[in-house]
């Protein structure tokens, strides 16, 4: 056969003329969710195999900070003193993953934390027991243990009890996904697990309605694997194939840097598409903008082309981007006072210039086109309950309430387009049961197909609800039920 296979096209079995290598079970992509699928199902009993289309396994998970969202009392939360209960970590979760949330995702995933928490250890993964108390986008130490969303944020504060659950593998700074892959692949060619890297998956082999294997291009050539027991696709998002996100996802489109690495280009969903595959939650990502560190831009006001504020400033980066691409033809401006004049000298994390500045607040609103009397209103109202403790205007906490009233006055552009960096990545994928077996729009199942990661439409389900640490406690924890259930499929 020639090499006109495609995402989009399904082979018969029957045409595939020599298979060049068969297994029991076969994963598409090397990252956190394919690596723990094969842990699971080498240890389940079945000979595996990797088709990893980078030259090294690692995936996207691998480029991240290696944050995994953990609770309900495990030995880092309680080495730091933090008592956590499973079912405020599920009441904040379900909050978190959005009105398109899958319940039982949610549940399982919860009941089972600490269970994941455990086997994530035994597989070399290190929590160094410390707690990072400050708000920042990772620990810049080698601390594991911080709060990384909208825990203490208005309203999810009023939802549950807010508890640091963000663990980070033992590094020090923003390099977590690298000891936590080291480990996971260590942990898998250990026990037998074939990783073979430059391999490019490209369409799926179905008998009939049973998912069978994968064709493959390595050296330039199609092979063809066989899966006796099942196929899990674990290739990442497609936040790569820009086609794909302004078809599905068209304010993921707005963002300027895409968050993930070169192969999310959304090949595994096509191919369990092309396999009767339902993909939904296809419009849903996240969107950050990070605004913080360092902790003094929390005390600032965010407005927008009103004058008038619309978030409370203590949110977790992402749920300020979505809220600002959610209306991406506006304006949007951070406000300080002279008090954090230093951090002028290092601006926010997110790449925001410096939009103006004025002697008084009036000034300032003439300098960036705002209302003056709206713009002088607001931080009126502001000052004038921060003084109290209060925020009934936007509830942000209260730790972060201190009235901007010592002139003069700056601001920073958080307006797209204008330098402010918007890093998103997709959350929508295949349909799957918890325990990782595709399904079809008739939430079927598709036999011997599973999925996991951002495949699947898994725990993370949308923006403005995100905290770090979801995805890659959804990649391998899911992951893992994905491998065994294939493993165990006769």
């Amino acid at each position: 056969m020639t090499d006109t296979h495609t995402p989009e096209s399904s082979i018969d079995a029957a045409s595939v003329e020599h298979w060049h290598s068969e297994t029991d079970v076969l994963i598409v992509g090397g990252g956190g969710a394919g690596i723990s699928a094969a842990i699971e199902a080498a240890d389940a009993g079945a000979r595996v195999t990797v088709l990893e289309a980078a030259s090294e396994a690692g995936g996207s998970t691998a480029m991240a900070g290696g944050l995994i969202y953990m609770g309900g009392g495990t030995p880092t939360q309680q080495a730091c003193g933090f008592d956590d209960d499973i079912e405020e970590m599920h009441q904040y979760l379900l909050q978190a993953s959005g009105p398109n949330a899958d319940p039982a995702k949610v549940r399982l995933y919860c009941d089972r934390t600490l269970e994941h928490y455990d086997w994530l250890t035994r597989q070399g993964v290190q929590f160094k027991p410390e707690y990072y108390p400050h708000k920042h986008t990772n620990t810049p130490n080698e601390a594991a243990l911080m709060i990384t969303g909208n825990e203490e944020a208005w309203p999810y504060n009023e939802v549950a009890k807010a508890a640091p659950r963000g663990h980070k593998p033992q590094i020090k700074g923003d390099h977590g996904g690298i000891p936590l892959m080291q480990n996971l692949l260590r942990s898998a060619r250990d026990k037998g697990v074939q990783v073979l890297c430059e391999a490019r998956a490209l369409a799926v082999i179905k008998s009939g309605e049973d998912v069978v294997g994968i064709a493959a291009r390595i050296d330039m050539q199609v092979q063809y694997f066989r899966a006796h027991r099942g196929v899990v696709l674990a290739g990442g998002g497609f936040i790569m194939n820009r086609e794909m996100v302004e078809t599905y996802a068209p304010r993921l489109a707005l963002g300027n840097y895409p968050n993930g690495n070169p192969n999310d280009t959304g090949d595994g969903i096509r191919i369990g598409m092309a396999a009767g595959g339902n993909a939904i939650n296809m419009d849903e990502g996240f969107i950050c903008t990070p605004f913080y560190p360092p902790h003094q831009f929390l005390e600032a006001i965010i407005v927008d082309d009103t004058g008038r504020r619309f978030i409370n400033e203590d949110v977790y980066h992402g749920r300020l981007g979505s809220a600002i691409l959610d209306r991406p033809e506006g304006r949007y401006y951070l406000i300080i006072d002279s008090r954090h004049f230093e951090v002028l000298e290092r601006p926010p994390m997110g790449g925001y210039p410096v939009a103006g500045t004025g002697e008084d607040i009036e000034e300032l609103a003439r300098e960036l086109d705002l209302s003056p009397d709206a713009l002088t209103s607001t931080l009126e109202t502001y000052n004038r309950h921060a003084s109290n403790g209060e925020d009934p205007v936007c509830h942000k906490h209260k730790k972060f309430l201190t009235p901007l009233d010592r002139p003069p006055y700056a601001a920073f552009d958080l307006t797209p387009g204008n330098g402010a960096i918007f890093a998103t990545m997709t959350f929508g994928g295949l349909d799957t049961l918890p325990t990782g077996e595709v399904l079809n729009q008739d939430r079927d199942i598709i036999p011997g197909l599973y999925a996991a990661g951002r495949n699947s439409a898994g725990l993370p389900r949308c923006a403005e609800g995100y905290s770090s640490g979801m995805s890659i406690g959804d990649a391998t924890f899911f992951g893992r039920l994905a491998g065994l259930s294939a493993a165990s499929r006769s």
